[in-house]
């Protein structure tokens, strides 16, 4: 459904700096849901610069990467959604990396398709998956990007239900759009230019 992009070297070199996880549920029948947003995410980057997302580690589908020079663990947790915290916890203390360094791409239901919202830090905002990181990093200090998936049609809608629906035909361009825009905020975001890709991308 993505266009191409050009390819990139990404030779891994030195420790690991940055954590880079979307979140999501495995399975092909939740391929294009709105929860799997983070994912969909992963997939475009991994499509942008060249490298597989496939090796089976820290409960995660993971590539061992560099983006815009930084080397990054780039993830895809396998524990379904609302145990993301599993996955992430077990690859940030190998590593060492601080929840300041570890980014993480979600759903956000409260943001229209085609929209992304960028924040340091914050609450889990009723996410069960962010709910799970904060639970297992002990922290709410780190980075993410909410990927717009729609409100529910109506207030007595099911939560669930929706996040588990997948995005309709007329609306995958708009994702497709918010996809390319998450993944050039990734970009900055790893460079330590949050404030920037917030100015750039927010919206």
């Amino acid at each position: 459904m993505f266009n191409r992009f050009r390819k990139k070297e990404t030779a891994s070199v030195g420790t690991p700096e940055f954590i880079v996880a979307g979140l999501g549920n495995p399975g092909k029948e939740y391929t294009l849901t709105r929860h799997n947003s983070g994912f969909l995410c992963v997939d475009m980057l991994a499509e942008k610069l060249g490298f597989k997302v496939d090796r089976l580690k820290y409960k995660s589908l993971i590539s061992d990467t560099v983006i815009n020079g930084h080397r990054c663990i780039v993830m895809k947790p396998q524990t379904f959604m609302n145990n993301s915290g599993e996955a992430i916890r077990d690859c940030a203390s190998f590593y060492k990396i601080p929840p300041e360094k570890v980014i993480v791409i979600y759903d956000d239901t409260t943001l229209d398709v085609g929209k992304l919202r960028i924040r340091r830090k914050g609450t889990d905002g009723g996410h069960n998956g962010i709910k799970s990181i904060i639970y297992h990093l002990n922290s709410d200090s780190f980075p993410r990007i909410k990927i717009g998936v729609g409100k529910k049609p109506h207030p007595d809608y099911d939560l669930k239900d929706w996040v588990l629906a997948e995005f309709k035909k007329d609306e995958l361009t708009a994702l497709e759009e918010v996809l390319k825009r998450a993944c050039g905020a990734i970009d900055l975001m790893v460079d330590g230019a949050i404030d920037e890709a917030m100015n750039k991308f927010n919206g």
